[in-house]
């Protein structure tokens, strides 16, 4: 055999190789699929609150808020954050509330110092 026939079979081989590994890699358990489909889930779930209850927050109160002082949530289908007001002594909100819900792709519930603001 040349030189150059046991460099092309070795290229070939790697190659094999390579396809074989990522293959067999690639086969997770239907416990695994679920878990990771559950995380997915829960994060599109908090970034859509995320992203919609502070401007709701804002809309109402004319606060911007940031970081939730706290936050529940089944993690499958509801998420609530909770925010403190910085400036309630000033007149502004004590405390707010928002829930998401995912079967409805937005917000369900805002709660601005026990007034009802959103109920779906």
């Amino acid at each position: 055999m040349s030189e150059t026939n046991k460099i092309i079979l070795g290229i070939v081989v790697f190659f094999a190789a390579g396809f074989i590994m990522v293959g067999t890699n690639k086969q997770q358990s239907k416990e695994q699929m679920e878990a990771a489909s559950n995380i997915r889930n829960y994060v599109a779930i908090q970034t859509m609150a995320n992203d919609k209850c502070p401007i709701a927050v804002k809309k109402e109160t004319g606060e911007q808020v940031f970081f939730p002082s706290e936050t529940q949530s089944d993690k499958e289908t509801y998420i609530t954050l909770k925010w403190v007001g910085e400036n309630s002594k000033n007149g502004g909100f004590k405390t707010a509330s928002c829930t998401l819900k995912a079967s409805l792709g937005g917000i369900s519930e805002l709660i601005i110092d026990d007034k009802v603001v959103i109920k779906k």
